[in-house]
């Protein structure tokens, strides 16, 4: 039997939520690393200028469309044109693929967090720990494990008892630890040049990798491109004001990425400089900030927060991953809420074991040269989100055209700002951008470019 479809309480349960799912490892361990990679400053500039016209535009489009369908990313597209129905079913592959390894790698950070509150600053800090950690068979799997039952736990409890209900508590409490952090490695000794690293623009430092990193980047801080702000949208009620609605999601989510790399960048810097981090890469938060925190005072408290804060952050944006695939389940077959939650619960067990165990026993087997959670990071963000995402702005931008999305988010009478750079961003300047991700992003990974 169908359930009666479920909604958000009001603009700030929305708004949270759709924050928390946009607040997670892409904003608290991708982008301080890729701003350390690529410049710093003209990372942060060019970032800032695509999320209020790329970012912002995507995001507008597949709220609007998950409230104009009322129902999850599988059935939204073909509600809106029947010979877009394959783009439901692309977009439901995107979560359904993220979600397994996307919990491993938050079981990394349970781990982190419990070795941190054991008082394991110094253990933590040595070269082998992070690889001896996840090369090994079971202490890995049963954090993995873990972390994924308390996200199924947190959906069971369905959308305003359990994904708003978390949101409003840990939204809040995820920015007070930042901002105090952040206050700690302002007054660290020659923090000041690590500062103006991240902040001040070098356009020495400019070229198409920083745009095409700040581009993909976009996709894992918004959520865009994985069914899940469909979801969302299609939980939003009637009165609430879009516009405004997806404006303070843009800047919560903005907001907390910077003030992740302010928190990370300019302690790194302090401690190995440049050069530290241009070679830190994705090992900046497992493998080269324990370092510093272990050189720190009260460098185990320091590190105990940043850690708790990650957790924080990696569970809101997993459940939304979730949700997402629960919903689509449940859209589709019309079962309940805990019949979907069980199905995935258990299917992404099965497919989390190999991209745990890609690292350790099964290291040797390679998917087109890659380990498991690899390829199925490179299949679900370098391939499938950039192709939901350009068929999304072919089918708004020329098919339906985009006064579909604009009398959606005006229904009520609501002003639409930006509303000329939403239809040449969806039009012309997105789709353009996305086919320079999807080839950019293939010739990098094997290695025709380096990136």
């Amino acid at each position: 039997m169908k359930e009666e479809r479920s909604s958000f309480s009001g603009k700030l349960g929305f708004v949270l939520a759709a924050a928390g799912s946009a607040v997670g490892l892409g904003n608290l361990w991708r982008f301080p690393y890729l701003a350390a990679q690529y410049g710093g400053g003209i990372f942060i500039l060019v970032y800032l200028i695509l999320a209020v016209t790329f970012g912002f535009s995507l995001l507008m489009m597949e709220i609007s469309i998950g409230r104009k369908t009322k129902t999850s990313a599988i059935t939204a597209y073909k509600k809106l044109h029947k010979k877009f129905g394959f783009l439901g079913y692309l977009a439901a592959a995107v979560p359904v693929i993220i979600l397994p390894y996307y919990c491993v790698i938050g079981g990394w950070v349970l781990k982190y967090t419990a070795t941190f509150l054991s008082g394991g600053v110094s253990n933590a800090a040595k070269d082998s720990y992070f690889t001896n950690f996840i090369g090994s068979t079971y202490a890995p799997l049963i954090f993995f494990a873990i972390f994924l039952l308390a996200t199924t736990i947190v959906i069971l409890g369905g959308v305003q008892k359990g994904v708003e209900r978390v949101s409003k508590i840990l939204m809040p409490l995820l920015l007070v630890i930042t901002a105090g952090v952040c206050i700690y490695v302002t007054f660290l000794p020659g923090a000041g040049a690590g500062i103006r690293y991240y902040l001040l623009p070098d356009f020495s430092k400019f070229s198409l990798k920083t745009i095409c990193a700040a581009m993909g980047q976009l996709f894992f801080s918004m959520s865009i491109a994985m069914g899940i702000m469909v979801c969302y949208g299609s939980y939003v009620k009637d009165d609430v004001d879009l516009g405004k609605s997806v404006n303070q999601i843009e800047i919560f989510d903005t907001v907390v990425a910077l003030m992740a790399g302010f928190m990370i960048v300019p302690a790194v810097y302090v401690f190995s400089g440049e050069q530290g981090l241009a070679t830190s890469g994705a090992g900046l938060m497992f493998m080269t900030l324990p370092k510093v925190f272990d050189s720190m005072a009260f460098g185990n408290i320091i590190g105990i927060c940043f850690f708790v804060l990650v957790l924080l952050a990696a569970l809101t944006s997993s459940i939304s991953v979730m949700e997402a695939i629960v919903s689509m389940i449940m859209d589709r077959f019309h079962i309940s809420r805990v019949k979907a939650c069980i199905i995935v619960f258990c299917f992404s067990l099965l497919l989390g074991v190999p991209s745990s165990l890609g690292n350790g026993i099964w290291s040797n087997i390679k998917l087109l040269g890659m380990d498991f959670l690899t390829f199925f990071d490179y299949v679900s963000n370098s391939i499938l989100m950039p192709l939901v995402a350009l068929f999304s702005c072919i089918l708004i931008g020329w098919v339906l055209g985009t006064q579909t999305i604009e009398d959606e988010i005006t229904k009520n009478g609501e002003k639409f700002g930006r509303r000329k750079i939403f239809r040449v961003m969806i039009r012309y300047v997105a789709p353009v951008c996305l086919i320079i991700i999807l080839v950019f992003y293939s010739l990098a990974q094997f290695g025709i470019i380096q990136y």
